[in-house]
């Protein structure tokens, strides 16, 4: 049986998502396809490509007010705005407010039902938050990220632009069609490119 990825390899390999960092967690090991010569270490594209998918059949199961979409990171602030105004989830981005999850006193306190989160290590303490009232984390993780709290990983690039954006815009599309709003990948019309930061 042929594993057919939601994008044509050279995409992914083009958007740079499978390029890792030379370190490496012990709990990502599991997702690294090998290490090249100049120390980089290459992540599996069919381990990402199926735990997307698996990560869109979560995220379908919550109310879309209830997601939240979070990172402090620059490039991720244009393909979160993005992929929320298609698909109604809650953009969180820029610096996370200890307590915005656990202190019912803030004002701008809210209540996921589950999070996705860019990077792990930047966007720690909305992850630990999450663990503390006990709401799912997906996160996109790198060959470095420290997994902890985490209740599932999307292992990929989550540093370079091109790699965020395609992402969040496979993350866009693949929600759209599983909320019926569109029937086909042809539907949609919105390139990677327009999710780049």
């Amino acid at each position: 049986m042929v594993f057919e990825m939601l994008v044509p390899q050279e995409k992914y390999l083009g958007a740079g998502v499978h390029i890792g960092t030379r370190n490496k967690s012990g709990s990502m090991r599991q997702f690294i396809y090998k290490a090249r010569e100049d120390g980089l270490h290459v992540l599996d594209l069919k381990k990402m490509d199926a735990r997307l998918r698996h990560a869109v059949n979560l995220l379908m199961k919550y109310p879309e007010d209830k997601v939240y979409v979070i990172s402090n990171k620059d490039n991720a602030r244009k393909p979160i705005t993005k992929m929320c105004e298609q698909v109604g989830f809650q953009p969180l981005i820029g610096r996370f407010t200890p307590g915005r999850f656990t202190n019912p006193a803030r004002e701008d306190f809210v209540e996921p039902s589950i999070v996705l989160v860019v990077d792990p290590a930047s966007d720690r303490q909305s992850v630990k938050e999450a663990y503390e009232i006990n709401v799912p984390a997906i996160a996109l993780c790198d060959t470095n990220n420290l997994t902890k709290y985490l209740d599932l990983i999307i292992p990929t690039n989550n540093k370079g632009r091109k790699a965020i954006a395609l992402l969040l815009w496979l993350f866009t599309r693949e929600l759209l069609k599983a909320k019926g709003k569109i029937a086909s990948d042809e539907e949609f019309t919105l390139t990677p490119e327009e999710f780049e930061a």
